[in-house]
Order: structure tokens, then sequence, then C-alpha cells
């Protein structure tokens, strides 16, 4: 128990960690809670800061869904300690204790969680973000809305969940956060149903907004 309430603490308080927030101050770019969409995450970042900036934050973003889970895999918990651990992780993320709650949208740090995870299938291990984040980036690349891409890369998750063979905690694990992450996406349902979702660039831009 002490394990599992350590890890679950640890999980949210990294979650907590803003990449964007942080990467912003230090390279000298507008907080992005107060430009562009105003949601502190790695596709707000591409549209203040350019690429690098936004890479570094995904990168971060993931990070704090990965590691969580690779130490839980290392103290060999079971799935359900597992599942508490990706689901602090990402809930860290969205409500950070650190920046007033005020968080991200969460789809980096899913994935980073769902990278965590994996299962042996055709004769090797296969981590259950691979397939997600190929959908995500198909998406993103043909339809140029990052927004979509995630709209339809993580309700596809829990589906790929349960094919790789995964207990059903995990299964449950992946279906909260899909439907936290789709909660957090209701603004940019709209946009995209009224014609007013901005699309993915490599350029930074206040007019280009989600």
């Amino acid at each position: 128990m002490i394990i599992a309430a350590a890890l679950v603490v640890t999980a949210y308080l990294l979650g907590s960690i803003s990449s964007a927030i942080i990467v912003c101050r230090l390279m000298g770019l507008p907080d992005p809670r107060t430009q562009g969409s105003n949601n502190p995450g790695a596709t707000n970042v591409l549209r203040i800061g350019g690429k690098k900036a936004a890479a570094i934050t995904l990168f971060g973003d993931s990070l704090k869904g990965l590691i969580p889970m690779l130490v839980a895999h290392l103290l060999g918990v079971g799935p359900a300690v597992l599942a508490m651990t990706g689901l602090a992780a990402f809930i860290g993320h969205l409500f950070p204790v650190f920046f007033g709650f005020r968080g991200g949208k969460g789809v980096a740090t899913a994935l980073g969680v769902q990278f965590g995870l994996g299962a042996a299938v055709f004769g090797f291990w296969v981590p259950v973000g691979l397939p997600v984040a190929l959908i995500w980036l198909f998406v993103a690349k043909v339809l140029k809305f990052s927004s979509l891409a995630a709209l339809i890369s993580m309700p596809l998750a829990p589906l790929i969940v349960w094919l790789m063979g995964l207990p059903p905690v995990l299964i449950g694990m992946q279906l909260v956060m899909t439907g936290l992450l789709i909660w957090r996406h209701r603004s940019n349902i709209e946009k995209l149903l009224t014609g007013r979702e901005g699309r993915l660039t490599g350029q930074p831009g206040p007019s280009d907004q989600d």
C-alpha cells in the first residue's frame, strides 16, 4: 500500500509539471495560457514559438506519463496500481497543483502512459501507444487538425488495449482517460462543427488559434 500510494502521488506531482509553461519561460516566449488557444500544450506552443519549442513540450509532456509507468513496472506492481499510476499522471497534467489546476488537454501525457503499457503481440513486446500515435500522426498529417487527430485516435485506444489482451482494469483506465480527454476538447469539437478550428501549421502566430 505504501508503494502504491507513493507511486500515485508521485505520478500526479510529475504530471502537474507543465512542460509548456516551463519551455515558454525558458525560451522567452509568452505564457501559453494567455496566447493563442490559451491551452498549455504542445499544439499551442507550436503556434506561439514554433516547432522546436513544441517538440520539447511534446517530449516533456510524454515523459510525464511514461516515467511513472516504467517505474511502476520496475517495482512489479499489479495492474490495478499500474492503472492508478497512469491515471494520476494524466490527471496531474489536466489539473496541475503547481499551476492553479489549469492544465492542458492531455494528449501527449496520455500517449506517454500508453507507451508505458504493452503486451506480447506476434512474439514481441508492443507498446499500446505505438498504434495510437500512428493513428494520430496519420490524421494530423492528412487533415491538419491536431484536435481531430486526438478525437479520432484516443477513442480507439481502449479498443487497442483490449485487443492486446491487457487486464480489464487497464482498459477501464484508458476509458476514463479517453472520456476526460474528449471532455477537455469540447470547445474544439464545437469549433470543428462550426468550421472555426485552426489547422496545424509550423509557423508561430496568434491568428492561428484553436
